[in-house]
């Protein structure tokens, strides 16, 4: 069952994304991130189990990032991702937001979803602010999508 985020979600949300960040697939989240940006954050559970997460996080007027992407592993293939990443565009249509980026190293799944790869340089400088936590930084990797609504 998909859902936005609740209080009690948050710990195992930071489990998930704690296991993708060890991989260097994304950055890791500090739980007080994730309280503070509680209402950013969509999950597929079944029963008590987390199965993904994924997050909106709007940046200014006109421009919100998808984040946060990740799914059990034992849970892939089964579209939970793709799922979690239509409530993010669906909820940034609803705001009027007119466009949504994706930092990712799986540009192949945003692409399904209407994502198309820019140069990094597209970005506001905004964007980056997350960058300077990551191990990568300077010499990013990530491949920069967007999504015009």
């Amino acid at each position: 069952m998909q859902r936005k985020a609740q209080i009690g979600d948050i710990k195992n949300i930071q489990k998930l994304l704690t296991a993708y960040a060890a991989k260097g697939d994304m950055l890791s989240r500090s739980l007080s991130e994730l309280y503070e940006s509680l209402r950013d954050y969509y999950v597929d559970v079944d029963g008590e189990r987390l199965l993904g997460t994924a997050a909106l996080h709007i940046l200014w007027e006109d421009l919100a990032e998808v984040r946060s992407v990740a799914v059990a592993e034992d849970a892939g293939r089964a579209g939970i991702g793709s799922r979690l990443v239509q409530a993010c565009i669906a909820e940034a249509r609803e705001l009027g937001l007119k466009r949504v980026f994706c930092l990712t190293y799986k540009p192949e799944f945003f692409s399904k979803h209407g994502f198309r790869l820019v140069d990094k340089s597209e970005l506001p400088h905004k964007v980056w602010s997350d960058c300077i936590k990551c191990v990568k930084f300077p010499d990013c990797d990530e491949n920069a999508m967007t999504l015009d609504l």
